[in-house]
């Protein structure tokens, strides 16, 4: 049985970007050998959630152990995947939904084991300085909001006041051209300033 603060909280993972900045398929991409959304997507996959949802597009990568939405129509903004993410969440008999990007494939898992022990039914936020972010969680009280939202910035209105918790700045790369996935790959694969030539 999954730990108690789990029962009844699903993950929504929006996996469906265009990848216009990226020059097109964006989450396909190799980050250390393997597409960029099986990064956030294999951590995320390992907690115990209610269900793991990933709405996807037209060029994401297979994600194991997902109930898979596609995006419609492909060409719909972020807060499209929301809504169908959060409806989807709410059929299964969500109590709260836990969203993640993607494209964010340093957040560790300890950030996560932390948000959901800090839930406390209404809302939490990842922050970094003074923007907070996703991974972020949201009560049930919160799924009408999430499912009438319009336009590419998601549930960034309804995080702006929420209590929050810090992701360390390296972990909060969001890959959005290809200059952040070289320093992603940077960032997962740091130097060891012993192993430099002297």
């Amino acid at each position: 049985m999954p730990p108690a603060e789990f029962t009844g909280l699903a993950l929504v993972l929006l996996a469906a970007g265009r990848g216009e900045r990226f020059g097109g398929d964006k989450l396909a991409a190799l980050l250390n050998g393997k597409p960029l959304a099986r990064h956030a997507g294999d951590m995320l996959s390992a907690f115990p959630f209610h269900t793991h949802i990933a709405v996807t597009g037209t060029s994401t990568p297979v994600l194991p152990g997902y109930h898979i939405i596609a995006l419609d129509p492909a060409d719909a903004p972020q807060s499209r995947s929301l809504a169908l993410g959060v409806a989807a969440a709410q059929a299964a008999g969500a109590r709260a939904v836990l969203v993640a990007l993607a494209d964010m494939p340093l957040v560790p898992p300890e950030h996560i084991a932390a948000l959901v022990e800090a839930f406390d039914g209404n809302v939490i936020a990842s922050r970094v300085g003074d923007v907070a972010m996703p991974p972020a969680i949201f009560g049930a009280g919160h799924f009408p909001a999430l499912m009438v939202l319009t336009g590419d910035r998601g549930g960034a209105a309804l995080l702006r006041d929420a209590p929050s918790l810090p992701l360390p700045e390296m972990a909060s790369l969001d890959v959005d051209r290809p200059e952040d996935l070289a320093e992603a790959e940077r960032r997962k694969n740091p130097v060891d300033p012993a192993a430099r030539p002297a």
